[in-house]
């Protein structure tokens, strides 16, 4: 059943590639703790016992509480597809309680740091600098996720009406507003593209590797840490680091919660809600350094 899960996944649920390989190696290490410690060739034989046991493993191995959250969620999604398909007929997950886990604000980068990034660093006018420049600019200018940036092709970008299209989680779409500069400088890029590989395609990815193929998300991460390790003061180096700097400026120079959700692509509102703990620690600091009482 776990290969059914896994194309439910894939073509129904239409997970993102890298949820439905966290998923499947989730179950797959499940089910080797079942055959090693229960001898169970099968996951639809667990029940709340050897999930127990195996949670209670976890944790001794030294799993901090939001992985185990997130393995959990797993056996959830998994034991309930098994209950609706008829394959089992009691869910044992349903005593499954989430593990505390301590509230972490989401980290960010200073706009300080920000504009040095964009500004004051040589990326080179060849292809690799310009669309590694891109990388960095789009990300932060437009707060997508790397599936999204990704996915992206030139036909999904409006210059005319400064706007791109994107496909979030579950592919919705979402229209998401460029800014004059980002405008202006996709312009440059695409001039650059086209000297490199003779031509713009309308389907060709708008990020793409040195051969014009789709790039992939390991590239990402390389671009991205290499220049957060310039000028950033964070412990993260990842794209996703860059969507929280750009939603946290945002709230920081005053944007509305609800449209800082619709950007971001969030189901409500409760998802972007943790940047403001940000906002609310810089409004505490300007308030503590210029009120005569404080």
């Amino acid at each position: 059943m776990l290969f059914s899960f896994i194309n439910y996944l894939e073509h129904e649920k239409r997970a993102s590639a890298h949820t439905v390989l966290a998923y499947q190696k989730d179950l797959e290490q499940f089910q080797e703790f079942l055959k090693l410690s229960f001898g169970m060739e099968n996951l639809e034989s667990a029940g709340h016992g050897e999930i127990r046991a195996w949670i209670v493993d976890l944790v001794e191995g030294g799993l901090s509480a939001t992985t185990v959250n997130r393995k959990m969620a797993t056996l959830r999604s998994f034991y309930k597809f098994l209950l609706r398909s008829g394959e089992i007929s009691k869910d044992p997950t349903y005593k499954l309680k989430a593990l505390k886990t301590p509230k972490k604000l989401p980290e960010f980068v200073q706009e300080t740091s920000m504009e040095k990034i964009l500004n004051e660093i040589d990326y080179g006018q060849d292809f690799d600098g310009q669309r590694d420049k891109m990388v960095m600019e789009f990300l932060y200018l437009t707060g997508v996720r790397l599936a999204e940036l990704l996915a992206i092709k030139w036909q999904d970008i409006d210059l005319q009406g400064q706007t791109v299209k994107v496909y979030g989680k579950r592919k919705k779409e979402r229209i998401i507003p460029l800014t004059v500069v980002l405008g202006k400088n996709i312009i440059s890029y695409r001039k650059v593209f086209e000297e490199t590989f003779s031509n713009v395609n309308e389907s060709d990815y708008f990020i793409v590797n040195n051969s014009r193929k789709q790039a992939y998300p390991m590239k990402i991460y390389r671009i991205v840490r290499k220049y957060l390790d310039l000028f950033a003061q964070t412990s993260k180096r990842s794209p996703h680091l860059l969507r929280h700097t750009f939603a946290t400026h945002l709230l920081n120079k005053g944007a509305d919660l609800n449209a800082v959700k619709d950007l971001l692509g969030h189901a409500n509102l409760a998802a972007t809600q943790v940047y403001t703990h940000n906002s609310m620690e810089k409004l505490k600091a300007v308030f503590d350094q210029a009120h005569p009482k404080a």
